[in-house]
């Protein structure tokens, strides 16, 4: 492969490196179902595009499934928004 082809190659290669996205697991409140507390961020930069999606989802199940949880748990792609 000619250097003119290498380089920008490489370069496209690199930007595809960092496909990974922040994902923000939320929960609401007992005493107000309409309030959004910011639980953990997701913010790995692995090479899968869902692996902050997938863990967050995997966190909000967790916490759903425990004895006695009447809160809503949710995962919001981007970082925390207040």
């Amino acid at each position: 492969m000619s250097r003119a082809l290498c380089v920008p190659f490489m370069l496209l290669l690199l930007t595809g490196c960092d496909e990974s996205e922040v994902f923000t697991l939320y929960r609401s409140s007992v005493l107000d179902p309409t309030l959004r507390i910011h639980m953990a961020t997701f913010d790995a930069a692995e090479n899968s595009a869902t692996y902050n999606q997938e863990n967050c989802q995997i966190a909000a199940d967790l916490f759903s499934q425990q004895p006695e949880v009447t809160v809503r748990y949710w995962c919001e792609k981007g970082e925390y928004q207040d």
